[in-house]
């Protein structure tokens, strides 16, 4: 073997050729209908179950408005307008375009756009922290969902039964309890219902709008953008509060771009504009027109729960149940994102090694990471315990969203500009209405720090410097493993003819490209020995989300046994060293596990003055390193052929 087969994977590794022919194969062989009625199940919880406490909010939240034709018509239009600029225009028109070879998400548009604009490194930073930041908003963002959208449901049995507020906040945790016991076991038996669930459940907000509408058609008229502009008009101050719980409405747009990698873009697309979206109008001008209808001091009893107050009063506990089990819905797909967007930022090295459980065969996406899971649902409870009400728990929401969804569009402007080259004229403008948007919203959440939204932000800069400590850590200590590293061709020649050979093959994994790696050098120092073939071998995560297995594999032959091996996975993929070491050809005899020893380093942090991070930074890094998932168990080493061999490091 020579120099020649280093050739063998693509020299730029975002090429085309990376993502297998397969990669999403199973979506061309099912029909767009059925893609679509299970897009409706798991892509449109979150945004679904807003119409059971967004309108209400922005009457009797925090800021209250008088509900009066005024502002009824002025926040139905917002409503519609918000649904139309944020969600179908920006997301659903414009952002889903930008797929990271079918993917979607924060860190796959990050990872997009980080390579198209890779040559100029000022840029590429700044764009980093922002997607990281985006990424840390979303931790804050799912534990908030699952507790607003679980405990505004069962706040529906009050509307029922008066006397039963008391055990609202015992069967919501119950509920949400349950809801994480069963992670483990994974969601695909229970996910053939989402679909049929959901349709159900905005089938009746259409009926339950079109209904109430009949008496006050003339709600329709808030289409116009008009009477928005009168709002605003007659009291800025109040329309500017106001849009702190208006921006409820659209929470859960993010997931349409997050799910696009389960889907594709014309279910989701048509799904949306077809089914979701006028259901969900349909809902809200169905709750201004029963509030238009009423005598001003029946619209002050009914705005407390319009929802609810929509079905007549026999339906209304068939109603919780369905809303209860559609708010379900939607926090397993939150949940089950936030498995996906962590096993995504583990990839890309911004979280130590977390242990990962696949819960279906058929399914590559379903996993399953026990560490988030208690975690979320430890958070989740005691915030149901301390914010009690939906309405309190409205005032910590909205702020991650809003401001994911502001990094979202700086990014999509580097996109527009950068990779895709609109017109300028064109490009600026877009970004700049999608600016002006996001900044009204975000600003708006500022409002809502003191009585809840610091929650959010609190956990976004906490999982930020998380992120960003792992990455910065990693940086620093392979900078200083590559000091003091030994060339290969030179620990070859030196090395290879004086040292006792013995049968067998030896991997030792390293994580750096060059240089000889600690665990080889530490072996030969104290054992005096080496294998008769030496495999160097690197896993490397692209910024594409699937490598085909044509392109696993990259080796290099040193001669005297000597071998580097790099294989490669795309960030939504999990690494088998095993099963990628036996189909590699090239190495002389095919490997057997039996032969084989696989040397792993570990590294024992030492905090020192030097420069690179504060010492408190080095302490959380050397204590994030010690609690990461062994390498054994995340690479699905054979636990009998390993040996680990451990070292200190100064960063």
């Amino acid at each position: 073997m020579n120099d020649a087969q280093d050739k063998v994977l693509p020299p730029n590794p975002g090429d085309e050729s990376l993502i297998p022919q397969d990669g999403h194969a199973g979506r061309t062989g099912e029909s767009l209908l059925k893609l679509s009625v299970g897009a409706i199940g798991v892509v449109f919880g979150d945004i679904g179950t807003s119409p059971i406490y967004a309108f209400r909010e922005t009457f009797a939240g925090h800021h209250p408005l008088r509900p009066d034709s005024l502002h009824v018509m002025g926040v139905l239009s917002l409503i519609f307008w918000s649904m139309m600029v944020v969600v179908t225009i920006k997301y659903v028109s414009i952002i889903m375009r930008a797929d990271n070879k079918g993917e979607g998400g924060s860190l796959a548009l990050l990872a997009l756009v980080s390579r198209s604009v890779s040559g100029e490194k000022r840029w590429t930073r700044g764009l980093v922290l922002l997607g990281v930041f985006a990424t840390a908003l979303f931790f804050g963002d799912s534990m908030i969902t699952p507790a607003i959208s679980v405990l505004s449901a069962v706040e529906g049995l009050t509307v029922v039964e008066s006397g039963m507020g008391e055990f609202v906040i015992p069967i919501a945790i119950a509920i949400l309890i349950g809801l994480f016991m069963l992670q483990a076991r994974g969601t695909a038996r229970i996910g053939v219902l989402f679909g049929p669930i959901m349709l159900l459940y905005f089938t009746v907000l259409a009926v339950l709008g079109i209904v109430n509408m009949i008496a006050m058609p003339s709600v329709l008229w808030a289409l116009n953008p008009a009477y928005a502009l009168a709002f605003f008009g007659d009291q800025p101050v109040h329309a500017f509060l106001a849009m702190g719980s208006v921006v409820l409405a659209v929470t859960g747009a993010e997931a349409l771009y997050a799910d696009m990698g389960h889907f594709g873009r014309p279910p989701i697309r048509m799904s949306w504009l077809v089914f979701v979206l006028p259901a969900l109008m349909l809902n809200y001008f169905g709750q201004g027109a029963m509030i238009l209808s009423a005598s001003p001091a029946d619209a002050l009893e009914i705005i407390k729960s319009p929802f609810f107050l929509l079905a007549p009063e026999h339906f209304r506990l068939p109603m919780v149940v369905l809303a209860t089990m559609a708010t379900v819905i939607a926090s397993q797909a939150v949940i089950s994102g936030a498995f996906s967007v962590t096993q995504q930022a583990i990839q890309l090295g911004f979280i130590p090694r977390l242990r990962i459980t696949h819960t279906s065969a058929a399914a590559a996406g379903q996993i399953y990471i026990p560490a988030i899971n208690w975690t979320l649902m430890i958070m989740v409870i005691l915030l149901v315990l301390g914010f009690r009400t939906s309405t309190n728990l409205a005032a910590a929401y909205g702020i991650a969203v809003t401001g994911a969804m502001l990094i979202d569009t700086l990014l999509l402007a580097t996109l527009l500009f950068s990779l895709w080259r609109w017109n300028k004229l064109l490009a600026g403008a877009t970004i700049g209405l999608f600016l002006m948007v996001d900044l009204a919203y975000f600003s708006a959440n500022l409002t809502k720090v003191p009585d809840g939204g610091w929650f959010p932000l609190l956990i976004g800069f906490i999982a930020f410097t998380l992120l960003t400590t792992w990455a910065k850590g990693r940086e620093l200590m392979l900078k200083r493993l590559s000091e003091v590293a030994m060339p290969v061709q030179v620990f070859v020649k030196s090395a290879a003819n004086s040292a006792e050979r013995v049968p067998g093959t030896a991997v030792f994994m390293t994580t750096a490209r060059d240089g000889v790696p600690h665990a080889l050098l530490h072996n030969l120092k104290h054992n005096k020995v080496l294998h008769e073939r030496v495999i160097l071998l690197t896993v490397r995560i692209e910024d594409v989300p699937y490598v085909g297995q044509a392109y696993r594999t990259q080796v290099k032959e040193f001669g005297q046994g000597f071998y580097r091996m790099v294989v490669h996975y795309g960030f939504m993929q999990e690494p088998d060293v095993p099963a990628a070491l036996s189909n590699v050809q090239g190495i002389g005899a095919p490997l057997r596990m039996m032969d084989t020893s696989f040397f792993l380093a570990r590294q024992t942090l030492i905090a020192s003055s030097r420069p690179g991070m504060w010492i408190w930074r080095e302490k959380l890094f050397a204590w994030m390193l010690r609690n990461a998932e062994s390498a054994m168990e995340f690479f699905k080493l054979p636990s009998n052929r390993v040996v680990e061999l451990g070292s200190q490091v100064e960063i």
